[in-house]
């Protein structure tokens, strides 16, 4: 099998990139996704997301703006330190014999900037480093740089920004570029290839998927004749079996309105959303009957089997006509028939935030539930209205949760909004990952 890369950032560094893939290309393919403004990341991503398998981004801007459209495949960003970082160092110091202390750096980390330094045995009384999570715009980068430089402070920049040196070439200032060298991105390309290896394992994966019709029964007593009755019991193993051929499946009747269908992880996740949608509206059509999907991946066929029915339990309790999957790892997703649908953990490995939850009263699901509606509203910030209105519940029972989740510090009240019509404001909570954690940072590499 092999795995579709792709390669994220300005057209130099995506070039880099390919190059040094032909080097993997038994097992992988760069799909370059150029941009002339890291701004047009996300229509990137939204546009290609279905063509690749693992994305991999130039550098910490793309990726801090990618994660905005919550990306669905594994990702990497290759980090700007070490040998980049030292090739730069060693060209302002010793070829072109300036001074630490008269150069001025952006994005890299206080600690990999001061390691490397320490490393070579360069010092500096004083350092202008701008270091910064996630993203700035070109203008502010430019600006700090042009302001320095203005000011005496500085005798030239270094930036890790394509579009910031060339601005700051244009302007006529002294400027280095610290770049990823190839070492790094075949680092990068290598944990591809094994994240590719692991995603062929999970497609091998067995799914199961149990539908279920209620009221079937009653349906059948209504018809008196016994030929209209089979008819319409062959209607709808018809539309199964034409369910079930889409995902080079096979499945068997259970009887009472029940099916259960074999099959791969990797037929099911082609376009689950919309197979699901047409089968549910297809039995609806047939039968004017509510129907339910449970969908369920496993390395087992019982595993696979027992997170089916986990996954057709919490279809019901969402109001019918839902599709709802489980997998492997306990990630609940659905309703699958809706493009707002969110995912959510039954279980955790996190002992500490499953003491929390516990002593706040609330169920884990419940409280996965809501941080992943939090995640998914993109505002980082959530109401006990919107609770109430994707959850199914009474909004006395959502302002009650919230505000146990926030006496037990997996909350906090972050402000409060005016209603549009006439009533109290509303309290704004923002609920945290995990306890006393909420703003640990991502790790070297991401996804």
């Amino acid at each position: 099998m092999i795995t579709r890369v792709g390669a994220v950032g300005p057209r130099d560094s995506v070039e880099l990139i390919c190059e040094v893939g032909q080097e993997f290309k038994k097992q992988l393919q760069v799909v370059p996704f150029i941009y002339n403004d890291v701004e047009e990341t996300i229509d990137l991503i939204r546009d290609g997301e279905h063509q690749v398998d693992v994305w991999l981004f130039s550098g910490q801007a793309p990726y801090s703006i990618a994660k905005q459209h919550q990306l669905k495949q594994k990702a990497f960003v290759p980090q700007l330190n070490g040998s980049s970082l030292t090739k730069v160092l060693l060209e302002i110091v010793y070829r072109d014999g300036l001074s630490l202390d008269r150069i001025s750096f952006d994005t890299i980390s206080e600690a990999h900037f001061y390691e490397t330094s320490s490393e070579l045995g360069l010092s500096s009384e004083r350092t202008y480093l701008l270091s910064y999570r996630d993203f700035k715009p070109t203008n502010e980068l430019v600006a700090y740089h042009t302001t320095l430089y203005k000011q005496g402070l500085v005798d030239a920049c270094a930036t890790c920004m394509r579009a910031v040196y060339e601005e700051l070439q244009a302007r006529g200032i002294p400027v280095y570029r610290i770049r990823h060298n190839r070492m790094t991105i075949r680092s990068m390309l290598r944990l591809a290839c094994q994240q590719g290896e692991t995603l062929h394992f999970k497609k091998a994966q067995i799914a199961v998927q149990m539908i279920e019709l209620e009221g079937l029964d009653s349906l059948i007593g209504e018809k008196q004749n016994t030929y209209e009755v089979r008819r319409l019991d062959l209607k709808l193993q018809e539309t199964i079996l034409h369910y079930a051929e889409k995902q080079s499946g096979s499945f068997v009747s259970l009887g009472n309105g029940s099916f259960i269908l074999f099959s791969t992880r990797g037929s099911v996740e082609e376009d689950a959303q919309a197979h699901t949608t047409e089968l549910l509206a297809k039995i609806s059509l047939l039968t004017g009957l509510t129907a339910n999907i449970g969908i369920g991946f496993g390395v087992t066929a019982l595993a696979a089997e027992r997170n089916a029915r986990l996954a057709l339990l919490h279809a019901k309790k969402m109001g019918g006509f839902c599709a709802v999957l489980v997998n492997d790892e306990g990630l609940i997703k659905g309703p699958l028939q809706r493009t707002d649908s969110i995912a959510f953990h039954y279980r955790t490995e996190d002992m500490e935030l499953a003491e929390k939850v516990k002593q706040a009263g609330v169920s884990l699901t419940t409280y996965s539930k809501i941080l992943s509606l939090q995640n998914s509203l993109g505002s980082h910030s959530i109401t006990a209205i919107d609770v109430a209105e994707w959850l199914g519940m009474t909004q006395r029972n959502a302002r009650r949760i919230l505000a146990d989740l926030e006496q037990h510090n997996l909350a906090q009240l972050i402000g409060e909004e005016s209603p549009a019509s006439r009533g109290r404001p509303r309290k704004m909570f923002r609920i945290t990952p995990t306890p006393n954690r909420g703003n640990e940072q991502d790790k070297d590499v991401l996804g």
